[in-house]
């Protein structure tokens, strides 16, 4: 089968291919899985202009006379003349231009798209989603329930088109905690890891205000935490500094991703307290190093733990139920759970498996 992945964004601050393909290597990993038993074509619009091969996928950069036009002419007809099977559309948010893809390419190629935790559109722009859902054959969504919502809001006429599937995953996996812990500095003791930005949606006051009374019940408990944007740092300084248990939670900053496998290994638990995700990138790279999530119970946080299976589920911005939730690690078996985490990233949210499935869907 020939599948060609595209979008319609140009992103005009990377010049090279090399570089950009590290900068979505979460996601070209699903593509190089595909190439493995299929023809893999990637249009990506960067400031530059040629072809490259990466591990079995073929990319072709272009730089079209009208980036970012509503009316992509020229993208349209270099993706029909690839003849591919399947096109995949990276986002919702482009129903003008999917419509004028289907008219192109006729109806023998199929679309999918894929959601990036986009929302459905209000007004005008919610019946030019309506049209375009005629001429996609498939939606690729995160969690099941986030795609339901597109339909329970008239958006998207039939459920039977949505199907779940991570957007991304891990280049991540586990290695010697002995060698992370010494690459890192963490202590001894119940580790957990907290990654994400410092703003209202990740809600990490309500994650520390939980933290430091559990910190009161198991002193050994200690909370690392890196970010890389600072919009509540000052805040989040302000309720250490008045807490006799401060000492529990580490400020970390920021640090190079890569670094972040260290971190992973050298953490027992991930901590989130995410109002909303797409998906949920960092606890998905958690989890394929072993770590056992205690997420909020979001849509896209219930499939990455398989319902919960794989850890704890408590409500967003519930401190005391947070609190309940960090007090149930003391009497359960975290081993347990970690091997579970780490068998679930391997069937359900790997490179291997999301491209496994988007193989599936494909040939419906």
């Amino acid at each position: 089968m020939k599948f060609l992945f595209t979008s319609y964004l140009f992103i005009k601050e990377y010049s090279s291919p090399e570089t950009w393909i590290d900068r979505i290597k979460a996601y070209t990993g699903i593509l190089e899985a595909l190439a493995r038993n299929n023809e893999v074509i990637s249009i990506e619009q960067i400031d530059y202009q040629g072809e490259y091969v990466k591990d079995g996928v073929q990319y072709y950069f272009k730089r079209f006379n009208r980036p970012n036009s509503l009316f992509p002419w020229d993208l349209h007809g270099f993706i029909k003349r690839q003849k591919p099977d399947v096109v995949v559309i990276q986002s919702l948010h482009y129903p003008l231009q999917v419509i004028q893809l289907r008219l192109q390419l006729g109806r023998k190629t199929k679309i999918i798209v894929h959601n990036h935790a986009e929302k459905p559109f209000r007004g005008i722009k919610k019946y030019l989603q309506k049209i375009a859902d005629l001429c996609t054959d498939a939606y690729l969504f995160a969690s099941h329930d986030m795609g339901a919502e597109w339909v329970e809001t008239g958006t998207l006429a039939s459920i039977r088109k949505i199907h779940e599937v991570m957007e991304v995953s891990s280049v991540f996996s586990p290695m010697d905690r002995a060698v992370a812990k010494q690459r890192t500095g963490v202590a001894d003791g119940l580790i957990f890891l907290w990654v994400g930005r410092l703003n209202e949606n990740k809600a990490p006051l309500t994650v520390v205000k939980a933290f430091l009374q559990f910190a009161v019940l198991q002193p050994s408990a200690r909370l690392y935490m890196i970010y890389h944007t600072e919009e509540l740092l000052a805040e989040l300084q302000q309720l250490l500094d008045k807490s006799t248990h401060k000492n529990a939670v580490l400020l970390i900053g920021k640090v190079p991703h890569m670094e972040l496998q260290y971190w992973y290994n050298s953490a027992d638990i991930i901590l989130s307290g995410s109002h909303y995700e797409g998906s949920g990138t960092a606890v998905c790279e958690a989890m394929s190093c072993g770590c056992m999530p205690v997420v909020t119970d979001i849509f896209s946080f219930r499939m990455i733990t398989d319902n919960g299976r794989c850890g704890l589920l408590y409500q967003a911005g519930d401190e005391a139920g947070l609190l309940a939730v960090l007090r149930q690690t003391q009497q359960m078996d975290i081993r347990e759970k970690q091997k579970l985490s780490l068998e679930y990233f391997r069937s359900t949210l790997s490179f291997e498996a999301i491209a496994g499935r988007i193989q599936q869907i494909a040939a419906l």
